[in-house]
């Protein structure tokens, strides 16, 4: 009697339902919550105050151009990892301009920030390391500190005082202070030079994560760690697709840092290089960043614009001076009002809700670029003055 094969008989049995129940309960879980995230495709005619697109270079001719010729020049992608035969010449000369910029030796490529985070902390830290983090820092930083291992201690946000407290409890041989450099949902920003001086006086390490203040703050744009060198911030992360406009980030310091980084962090051995197409779009970036300061001053005439007119109208603004402007509105389902309105009038705003943020302090986060006019802020305060108006009727 012919018998089915393994693979025949494995077609015919039925499904496991564990996993889809699993999925299920947890969808139900969210749902029930009323944080459910949807994707949608953005619409070009929508006036944007959502992305990081701070200084408007992603829309620059100059940039994208520079990114075609790139293609044309080097192909689409790399083709293998950097430690393979992916890492090529453009590569090289954007380290380079990187490490310049931001005054370091040496600066190395990752192909996103959530990736040189996690490879950094996974990288330098163990069991026996102790690391410190803000308590409002990325997630991507807290991710990292988990996959490492470490015990890991999170300190109250910009408290200088209670840092010191928890590093002068600890006992490990190595410690790591780490902190974003501006908060992504508040727009503030670190002190950097508390953070500095209490982790030299611990013998820590500091590790800032620049990503929402590189391209946009400082004299040279070099972000909210420009004029403190690698002894006083001695690892520089930054990206690349937010002010610069392109994609990928960055991980800048001394050259002993950034060897061991390429020998031991899993997330740049095991991937493909970035492709270099994109270096070569964000050395143009950077080029325009350090030639034209005027998008930068530009940028900074809309943040005070912006504050001025929306304090004026009575909206629940933040203490942000960078172009992350959160509009505070407590409730989760007053956010997703106002934001259902902003959307009706073509304008995007991010609608931000736990968990990304604690229980009651939902709000929309409003991003301000230098592509934008004064018109289109114009446009967005007539919207959240409606908003308010409504709510008082």
């Amino acid at each position: 009697m012919h018998r089915p094969s393994a693979l025949r008989r494995w077609r015919w049995m039925p499904v496991s339902e564990v996993w889809h129940q699993r999925l299920a309960a947890a969808r139900h879980e969210r749902e029930r919550q009323q944080r459910w995230r949807s994707r949608r495709v953005s619409a070009h005619r929508a006036l944007d105050f959502s992305g990081n697109d701070y200084l408007g270079l992603a829309q620059d001719p100059r940039v994208q151009a520079a990114q075609a010729e790139g293609a044309k020049r080097f192909g689409a992608g790399a083709g293998a990892s950097h430690l393979v035969s992916g890492h090529l010449g453009i590569h090289d000369a954007l380290e380079e301009a990187l490490a310049e910029w931001t005054g370091r030796e040496r600066a190395l490529l990752f192909s996103t920030g959530y990736m040189a985070n996690l490879g950094v902390l996974q990288a330098l830290a163990d069991s026996n390391t102790a690391v410190f983090q803000d308590r409002l820092n990325h997630a991507s930083l807290l991710d990292g500190a988990a996959l490492s291992g470490a015990r890991s201690r999170r300190y109250h946000h910009r408290d200088g005082h209670d840092l010191q407290r928890l590093l002068e409890r600890s006992t490990a041989t190595h410690k790591l202070v780490v902190s974003d450099g501006v908060f992504s949902m508040d727009g503030d920003i670190a002190d950097i030079e508390q953070l500095a001086h209490l982790s030299q006086q611990h013998d820590a390490w500091l590790m800032i994560d620049d990503a929402h203040s590189l391209g946009v703050l400082g004299e040279h744009g070099a972000g909210c760690v420009e004029g403190f060198d690698s002894h006083a911030v001695p690892i520089l992360v930054g990206t690349l697709g937010k002010a610069l406009g392109t994609a990928g980030a960055f991980v800048a310091g001394d050259a002993a840092l950034i060897e061991h980084l390429i020998q031991f962090s899993r997330s740049y051995v095991y991937t493909t290089a970035q492709p270099p197409a994109i270096a070569a779009a964000t050395l143009e970036a950077l080029t325009i960043v350090q030639r034209e300061p005027e998008h930068r001053q530009r940028l900074t005439r809309h943040i005070h614009y912006f504050r001025q007119q929306a304090a004026a109208l009575g909206l629940p603004l933040g203490h942000s001076q960078t172009p992350i402007q959160p509009l505070l509105l407590g409730s989760e389902q007053r956010t997703l009002a106002w934001a259902s309105t902003f959307d009706q009038h073509d304008i995007q705003v991010g609608a931000i809700r736990p968990p990304t943020v604690p229980n009651g302090e939902s709000r929309l986060r409003i991003t301000l670029s230098a592509r934008h006019t004064q018109s289109d802020i114009d446009r967005l305060l007539e919207v959240a003055a409606a908003c308010l108006h409504e709510e008082q009727r």
